[in-house]
């Protein structure tokens, strides 16, 4: 892939979606928050992230506005297929130095991946890095729903078994279901509330706001994490929450988030 803004080549490694219904959760809490972090506008269709190196080994993130393209490349790769990803110099938006997520591939015959100098992609910022694992705080508590989302089986036997009864009484968990109920009457930012096919009939839904993220898989049941309890990982009662009447209970309010929320197209 030829980069301009960059100056040389680069050789494509991996990409990923930044769309309003798919993005990476440690990026932000909705979708013009995560396009704010890269610095560019939030659009209707979003862009595609791609991530290498150039000639000098140098890691990169170049973001595309052709989102059919890295999308088709993505769903390739997931398959096993090949695909040689390569965005027309014209649908390049910005390139921006560093990685924002951790690689273990590297290009074959260049230097060892490296970040350039900072400065190097003329933004003055600092490369892009991936989020530290030694911490916990809003981009840690996204990441850990992300994953409950992806590994939902294990989690669901894991968390489910426990009852719920202190997850219950926890005053971030009331905060966390009134904030998500407010989605259902007030539209809330793009991505706030994502919905993605889970088989069988069943959305995976993915929600988040300041401070907590809830992960539900529509017709089963549903987790929150809260910036205050690191780690952790919070039932949520089908019945709803004791001494909170107001709260709907668990069925309906995620049958009024799936409402609302947005799909991958």
């Amino acid at each position: 892939m030829s980069d301009d803004e960059g100056g040389g080549s680069l050789y494509v490694l991996t990409a990923v979606l930044l769309t309003p219904a798919q993005f990476p959760g440690f990026l932000g809490d909705d979708f013009p928050e995560a396009c704010s972090l890269l610095g560019v506008p939030p659009t209707g269709e979003g862009y595609g992230l791609v991530l290498g190196q150039d000639e000098e080994g140098a890691r990169w993130t170049v973001v595309v506005d052709d989102v059919s393209l890295v999308a088709a490349a993505i769903a390739s790769w997931d398959c096993g297929m090949e695909y040689d990803l390569s965005p027309d110099e014209r649908t390049i938006v910005v390139s921006l130095a560093g990685w924002p997520v951790e690689l273990s591939v590297a290009a074959p015959g260049i230097p060892e991946p490296h970040d350039p100098e900072q400065g190097a992609d003329g933004t003055g910022r600092v490369p892009l890095a991936p989020p530290s694992a030694e911490a916990w705080g809003p981009v840690q508590r996204r990441l850990g729903a992300d994953q409950i989302a992806r590994e939902w089986a294990d989690w669901r036997e894991r968390v489910a078994t426990d009852g719920g009864a202190a997850a219950a009484a926890h005053p971030g968990m009331a905060r966390a279901l009134e904030e998500a109920v407010g989605y259902t009457r007030t539209p809330p930012p793009p991505g706030r509330v994502r919905s993605s096919f889970a088989g069988e009939g069943a959305r995976t839904l993915r929600v988040d706001g300041p401070g907590w993220s809830l992960v539900a898989r529509t017709g089963e049941a549903a987790f929150v994490l809260l910036d205050e309890e690191p780690g952790e990982v919070l039932s949520v009662p089908r019945d709803g929450v004791p001494d909170q009447p107001g709260l709907p209970e668990l069925g309906d309010l995620l049958t009024a988030l799936e409402g609302v929320a947005v799909r991958p197209s």
